[in-house]
C-alpha cells in the first residue's frame, strides 16, 4: 500500500454551476485579472507554486479546455473533510485572461510564453 498523490501542471476546474459540484470545485462565473479565488480538488495534489500555471476547464475524464488564464497558486493545503475523502484546497490569483478562440500558444511545458 502506498501514498497516492498527483502532480498537476495546471489547475482544472468544472464549468461554473456544474450540478453536484461545490462552488470552489468550479470556475467562477466571471474571471477577473488581479482577483484571488478559492479552489478545491479531490485527492492529494501538488502544484507548482513558484510561477504561473494554466487555468483550464475540465469536463472530467481528462477532457480539458485550452488555457483560460494564467494563474499563480498562492496556497494549497491537503485536508480530510467530513466524508473522509482527502481534498486539496487553496487560492489562486488570476494574472492574465486568454482569448480562447485565438489559437496562440500561451504555455510551453510549465513556462508561460509572453510576447
Amino acid at each position: 500500500m502506498g501514498i497516492q498523490i498527483e502532480f498537476n501542471p495546471d489547475l482544472c476546474l468544472r464549468a461554473f454551476g456544474t450540478p453536484e459540484r461545490g462552488f470552489e470545485e468550479c470556475l467562477p462565473e466571471k474571471l477577473e485579472v488581479g482577483r484571488v479565488y478559492k479552489f478545491q480538488k479531490q485527492g492529494q495534489r501538488n502544484y507548482w507554486l513558484e510561477g504561473n500555471i494554466p487555468l483550464k476547464e475540465t469536463k472530467g475524464n481528462q477532457q480539458l479546455s485550452r488555457p483560460l488564464a494564467s494563474i499563480r497558486i498562492l496556497e494549497a493545503t491537503h485536508k480530510r473533510l467530513g466524508d473522509k475523502k482527502i481534498y486539496t484546497t487553496g487560492t489562486y490569483l488570476v494574472n492574465r485572461i486568454f482569448n480562447t478562440t485565438n489559437p496562440t500558444i500561451h504555455f510551453e511545458g510549465y513556462e508561460e510564453i509572453r510576447k
